[in-house]
């Protein structure tokens, strides 16, 4: 069990440092970006990111999740280049295909998705599908570093992707004056200048050999995943798609921002998912793999809950830091520190998602898939017909939190059935309990200046959580001994 854990969590923490470091500084540039683009273009980023989601998952098939299913069952590297030949020759042919379409019609789309100013950012909409095309046939590399335990190597080669992504924004961005069009630039010129450093993964997988029969087991189990991935995305992107019809662009963008700050939890889960999927799949065979992954969602809720508590109390600090000096001001920023908290417990129901719901690939029923993300899309996009015209975006926050509410609920129930894993219900119980009052603690701290505000109540959070858990016997022996050591180390920094 311990040993199952420190691999885990030596993965995370590999795969997550590139991404802490990325995320710091994007957040460091937000206020820049807000000084070089307006609110009707965070509005239009938001639309776009949404186009990117949603052709990212017709470009693939749902053939990204076949290979990682069968990677490990093709034992021979004759067996393994004849899967990785097959998924890449057919969707050279199907994705090119859904690309030419796709420009041929950007013109009809742009209008449809900004109907404000259409020309604006067809050339970012164009630059977006060039981009995920591309993107398609990275999967293979970055998946082989996963299952074979190559974490330094994928942490690394993210990382300085998300450096070279960073730089080139802010050059085209800021220094050149390319706005929105400059954003997405930057993606594509780094996914090209990325693909000769990925090709030393690819190239051993590939070969002039191709299979009918294994395109068809590739495609049955990755097919049903395609709705699934669909009516996933609807959770977000057509959020985003549902707002922009009772709000103007510049309203979009005060969500989009909003959004963004509460999607921040995210990269742990990014992470987290990143190492996750070759872990259970690995520790699916042993005998204790159920109590294992038990702890593992004990654990894991726990973080995520402390995430949402300490994003909550600090969120009006954050938003006054961020908006300092910035031309975005008006009211619009009262909703956008109601709207942070609600995203933030969206995406940390996303994360009991992802540890719940294990039980449908290790038994290969994903057939189910679509049902739970079907019912969270329903609830989401009927939620939101009521509460957007009524509420704005705080109406899309609160429809975008049933739904993944739902999603939980739903995936974690039918896995359940499939797999049985007996959860620590008492120890969640207080998890969640401590969660709220340390969210209530740091936000009934009185007014201080912004920057003191987040560390302050940030700390005052994390005191309050870890100290309710030790009061009601959360922490066994071993979690304590190993808390204390942390403590002490983090002490030791600081001073």
């Amino acid at each position: 069990m311990r040993k199952h854990l420190g691999a885990l969590t030596r993965n995370v923490a590999i795969y997550g440092a590139g991404d802490v470091a990325v995320t710091a500084v994007g957040f460091l540039l937000l206020p820049v970006y807000m000084r070089h683009l307006s609110q009707e273009d965070y509005g239009a980023l938001a639309l776009l990111i949404g186009v990117e989601a949603i052709t990212k998952i017709f470009f693939r098939w749902g053939l990204d999740g076949a290979f990682m299913r069968f990677y490990h069952d093709r034992v021979t590297p004759e067996a393994r280049m004849l899967l990785t030949s097959t998924l890449y020759l057919f969707l050279l042919a199907a994705a090119g295909g859904l690309l030419a379409l796709g420009l041929a019609l950007s013109g009809t789309l742009a209008a449809h998705l900004f109907p404000e100013a259409p020309d604006r950012y067809l050339p970012a909409l164009r630059l977006v599908l060039i981009n995920t095309f591309l993107l398609t046939f990275t999967f293979v590399p970055y998946q082989v570093m996963r299952l074979e335990g190559r974490a330094l190597a994928f942490s690394a080669l993210s990382f300085a992707r998300s450096v070279a992504s960073v730089t080139l924004k802010f050059a085209l961005v800021v220094n050149a004056g390319w706005g929105l069009t400059g954003f997405m630039a930057a993606d594509l010129i780094v996914t090209v200048g990325m693909l000769p450093w990925l090709w030393p993964w690819t190239r051993p997988l590939l070969g002039p050999v191709f299979s009918t029969a294994e395109l068809r087991q590739c495609l049955r189990f990755g097919l049903p995943r395609l709705p699934h991935g669909l009516a996933q995305q609807a959770l977000d992107a057509g959020n985003k798609v549902l707002l922009n019809r009772y709000v103007p662009l510049s309203g979009l963008g005060v969500y989009q921002i909003s959004s963004t700050i509460g999607q921040s939890i995210k990269f742990f889960l990014s992470a987290f998912e990143t190492g996750w999927a070759p872990f259970y799949y690995e520790t699916a065979r042993t005998p204790d793999a159920p109590v294992t992954f038990s702890k593992i969602t004990t654990y894991g809720v726990a973080i995520l809950a402390l995430m949402v508590a300490g994003l909550t109390a600090i969120t009006p600090d954050l938003m006054r830091l961020l908006t300092m000096g910035s031309p975005w001001t008006g009211d619009a920023y009262a909703d956008a520190a109601k709207i942070v908290p609600l995203i933030g417990l969206g995406i940390a129901c996303q994360g009991v998602y992802l540890l719940t719901s294990i039980g449908l690939n290790l038994t290969s029923q994903t057939q189910f898939y679509p049902v739970s993300t079907f019912a969270a899309a329903a609830v989401g996009l009927g939620s939101g017909l009521w509460l957007m015209p009524a509420f704005g975006a705080v109406g899309a926050a609160v429809a975008f939190l049933l739904s993944y509410v739902t999603l939980a609920a739903t995936a974690g129930a039918l896995a359940h059935y499939h797999y049985r894993v007996h959860y620590e219900t008492a120890r969640l119980l207080r998890v969640l309990g401590a969660a709220v009052l340390a969210a209530a603690a740091g936000v009934m701290l009185p007014a201080l200046p912004p920057l003191a505000g987040v560390l302050v109540r940030g700390a005052s959070v994390m005191t309050v959580f870890i100290g309710l858990l030790s009061l009601t016997g959360f922490l066994r022996v071993t979690e304590r001994a190993l808390l204390s050591r942390v403590v002490r180390r983090l002490a030791g920094w600081a001073i």
